[in-house]
């Protein structure tokens, strides 16, 4: 059955324990035609270089050998610069995942950095991680991603720029990315916005990503009241001796995803909040 004009037909649910970056971007997929203007050639994987800065040395090396790069010993290839005028805006953003600075070129690129932390699961954050050289049908390209994530399982080569900023030239550079993610193994992902409320919900999360102490066990009382039923947010902090107090932990408990809410619906005290894996959550 069609959607019926006029009604909003309601989103599937995010949850917030279990939640991956894919989910919560808006989705976006490379034209057919950027790939096509590309030369991709049998030696490709040998004449596109990547270049990686280490220390104040660079160190190029072809697509085919990117994996043996120098990644966890290397700094942006790009510097952040912050001056009187410019239009982005620039920065740095730190990580509880990660314990460090991570820079970023701008608000769009923070937002990224900011549903990494909540998300998790990774080893490292590099920003402007390497210059690639490609070629295109046209000639010679150059691409520097905005971030690539390390972890165990999939690591992932991202760019982020806002859907109505995509240029042309813009979807050759992220091909080019995408062919280069590929070769190593990785996931490649083009961030041009958020899905509806998710935005919202991390941000009112993240006031209390930071570690706390619970010197009179709040944490255990919402554990267990959650453990028997579902409950509204306000009432869920009721159920503790100081519900005022027990609000930071609520909020702290969902960061760290031992309890759920749903990221498509507004953040607020009537949220419904869930058991990690039971009904609903």
């Amino acid at each position: 059955m069609g959607d019926v004009p006029g009604v909003d037909v309601p989103e599937a649910p995010v949850w917030s324990h279990s939640c991956q970056l894919d989910e919560l971007v808006l989705p976006y997929a490379l034209p057919g035609r950027a790939a096509e203007c590309l030369d991709l050639g049998p030696r490709w994987p040998r004449t596109w270089t990547v270049t990686w800065k280490a220390g104040t040395s660079e160190v190029v090396v072809p697509v085919k050998d990117l994996s043996a790069g120098p990644a966890m010993a290397s700094v942006p290839v790009r510097r952040f610069s912050w001056r009187a005028g410019q239009r982005h805006r620039p920065g740095l953003e730190c990580l509880v995942s990660t314990g460090r600075q991570h820079g970023f070129e701008s608000l769009a690129e923070r937002w990224l950095l900011l549903v990494l932390d909540f998300v998790g699961g990774f080893d490292e954050v590099l920003s402007q991680p390497f210059r690639l050289r490609f070629f295109s049908l046209e000639g010679k390209g150059s691409h520097i991603p905005d971030f690539l994530v390390l972890a165990a399982g999939a690591c992932w080569l991202v760019d982020v720029r806002p859907g109505d900023l995509i240029e042309e030239e813009d979807e050759v550079r992220f091909a080019a990315a995408a062919q280069v993610a590929a070769a190593a193994g990785w996931r490649y992902l083009v961030v041009t916005g958020w899905r509806r409320q998710v935005l919202a919900g991390i941000d009112a999360l993240s006031v209390r990503r930071r570690p706390m102490s619970d010197p009179l066990g709040f944490e255990g009382q919402l554990l267990a009241a959650i453990g028997r039923r579902p409950w509204p947010f306000v009432e869920l902090v009721n159920q503790t001796r100081v519900p005022a107090v027990a609000r930071t932990h609520a909020v702290h408990l969902l960061w760290k995803r031992q309890m759920a809410v749903d990221l498509a619906l507004p953040f607020g005290d009537g949220t419904w909040v869930y058991p990690v894996g039971g009904h609903d959550g």
